[in-house]
Formats: structure tokens, sequence, C-alpha cells
């Protein structure tokens, strides 16, 4: 587990392991609930009649094309190296609210059976933190966990990306929880602090394409040596955005990411076919659709997009899969944006390959 420079040398990885398993959020932060409340991050939580500070458990909102409830979509990024964040430091609570939850944890950990040697030194450490004010270099302390400045920022803390399928990953983000101030942004060092570009990443991950199904003439079946015709009107194949924002009290931001589909391709489900062109890459028109519709007249001539199969595909069929390519940009909250690597979505379609009969008299 990664322990940034400035603390390495006061706390070992396994000690600051044990100090903190449990406080970053497993749950993924659109599903994360605020402490003490079912209302939502801005209701203001009480206690004793009077306000203890606003608190709230970064939930992330989706909107537009994105899976139902929070799950991933199916865009598939083309770029192998690419990959939305496996964590992330969020807004989690403020000071009275973090108090209460940390304390709680601190002493629950001091008092564990066997708990001493560099694992008790690392949580004391920990406590001086948030009830001393000890500092690191590049991450002050806070005195009485900052209760003096409550509802006037939030503390924040890791979160976990429960879609990402490597655990290491998903729990890398265990730097201590560190306070921002309403409206700031959060310390340079911590980069892995939410940002328009990271929301834009989510909302990639959690988009969903429409489905690729492809006219075809002839459509279903066709004949051996028979160019088929294929293609996509405009009508059935436009952009599409999915949009991610994180709304909590003083700290607001979103991104939205457009998928505009650029190109399509074929593939035959067999080696006994050629394409149309020749890569089974198929652009996109200036009209925005692709290939051209099959017209009477045309009959003999090569579709700019399409398969001819030489083989029959005897009592079965042939999978033709067609892909589209979508070419994938972001904007965000502060005139953020930029580019995201292209994304894929398919599907397959039965094709029946029947031999010519010819009639012998």
């Amino acid at each position: 587990m990664p322990v940034r420079g400035s603390r390495r040398t006061l706390l070992g990885t396994a000690a600051l392991t044990l100090a903190l398993c449990s406080l970053v959020l497993t749950e993924p932060a659109y599903a994360a609930k605020p402490v003490g409340s079912d209302k939502g991050a801005e209701t203001e939580q009480q206690g004793g009649g009077d306000k203890t500070g606003i608190f709230a458990a970064a939930r992330i909102q989706y909107s537009g094309s994105v899976a139902k409830g929070g799950g991933t979509g199916n865009v598939t990024s083309t770029d192998v190296n690419w990959t939305p964040p496996p964590c992330w430091y969020a807004p989690y609570l403020g000071a009275k609210a973090f108090k209460k939850e940390m304390s709680k944890h601190i002493e629950g950990q001091l008092n564990a059976p066997g708990m001493g040697g560099t694992a008790g030194a690392a949580i004391g450490e920990t406590k001086r933190h948030y009830e001393d004010g000890y500092s690191w270099p590049g991450n002050p302390g806070y005195k009485d966990y900052n209760v003096e400045n409550d509802g006037k920022g939030m503390f924040w803390a890791g979160v976990e990306n429960p879609n990402e399928p490597d655990y290491l990953k998903r729990s890398s983000c265990t730097d201590l929880p560190f306070w921002v101030e309403n409206g700031d942004a959060p310390p340079p060092q911590f980069e892995e602090a939410i940002t328009p570009e990271i929301l834009a990443a989510l909302a990639y991950q959690h988009m969903e394409l429409p489905d690729t199904k492809v006219t075809l003439a002839p459509e279903a079946t066709t004949k051996v040596n028979l160019p088929t015709w294929a293609w996509l009107d405009k009508a059935v194949f436009d952009e599409v955005q999915a949009t991610a924002a994180l709304n909590v009290p003083g700290f607001n931001i979103q991104a939205t990411t457009t998928a505009k589909p650029v190109s399509l391709k074929l593939q035959p489900g067999t080696e006994d076919a050629v394409t149309y062109p020749a890569s089974g890459e198929c652009t996109i028109n200036a009209d925005d659709s692709i290939g051209e519709p099959y017209a009477k007249g045309k009959s003999d001539r090569t579709p700019p997009c399409g398969v001819k199969y030489l083989r029959s595909s005897g009592d079965g069929t042939y999978k033709l899969r067609a892909t589209i390519t979508w070419e994938i940009a972001w904007t965000g909250t502060g005139g953020a944006g930029g580019d995201l690597p292209n994304g894929t979505f398919g599907n397959d379609q039965d094709v029946t390959v029947q031999e010519i009969q010819s009639v012998n008299r």
C-alpha cells in the first residue's frame, strides 16, 4: 500500500494499513449514505437541538445514457492501457460528524487485543494528528478534529470504485482523511482527489451504447458469391451522452462524456468471406450515415460497405459481427475538457448463406 514520502518515516506501511483499513469507503460514491440521515448529502445533521455541521457521503449521480443502478455500461475502451480510476478521494463528513466516527474508530483500534508495537504506535500518531494537531510536512494536523471550522469545509476520504476487479488497486486510496475548505481545491499532493476528469472517466465506464444492428440486403438470408450490402441510417446512429455529477455543500462538479460514432467494422464470422472495403472498416459518410442502402438496379455494383460469403453456411448460420467505434470526448465544470480513448460496442447477427441452385435441362 502506498504511503506518501513525508509520512514514510513516521508510519510503517503495515501499521498504517491497520489504522486505516476500515476508513476507506467501500461503498461506491454514488451509493454511500450520509451518517445519521437518509435525506441525502445536503441534509444538515441535528444534535442536542443545535446544528452540528454539514456532512455528506459523496453521492455521485449519473444521468443520460448510463447503466441502471450504477452498474457498468457496455462501452469498451480501444486502449487496453486505459482504465477508469480504481479509487478516489471525495468529501466524506463535516468536522463534528468526522470526530464522532474517527475517534470511535481510533479507540476501537487501540483497545483491540494484541494491538501494540509499530501498529499501536501508528494508531497513536493518527490520534495525535486529529486530536492534538500533530502535523506532517504538507499535511497539517487538526486540533480537536477541526470542529471549530465545522460547516466551513469537509474531511475527504478514499472511496473504492466497486467496478475495479483488482482489490489492491481498488483499496489503494489509503491516505489519512484530510480537510478541504468549502470552495477550495484539494491539496495538490492528493492526485486522486475527485475532479471533472475523474467524473468523465466514471461516466465513460457507466455509459451504455445502442445496439449495433445493421441493415442488410439481402436480409438474413443470402447466396454464395452474392455481395450483401450493409448500412446504418443516420436516424439510428447518433451521438450518446452520459453525465456524472458530485453535488455536496461547497463542492459541486460534473462532467459529460460524449460518444460520437465514427466507423463500423464488419466481421463475417468465417474465413470464407470477403468484406467491402477489404479491411472491413466502413467509415462514416458526410450525412453521418454509414454504408449505402441497396436499391433496385445496384445488383452489378460493389457495395461500399458489405460482405460476400464464399461458402454455404449449411444447416447453420454465420455470426456476422458489427462493431461500432465511438470517438469519445468530455467537458466539465470550469471549462475543463478533453479526449478519452475511443470506445467500441458490437452485436452479432445470424446470416444464412445458401448455395445458388441451378437447373439442368
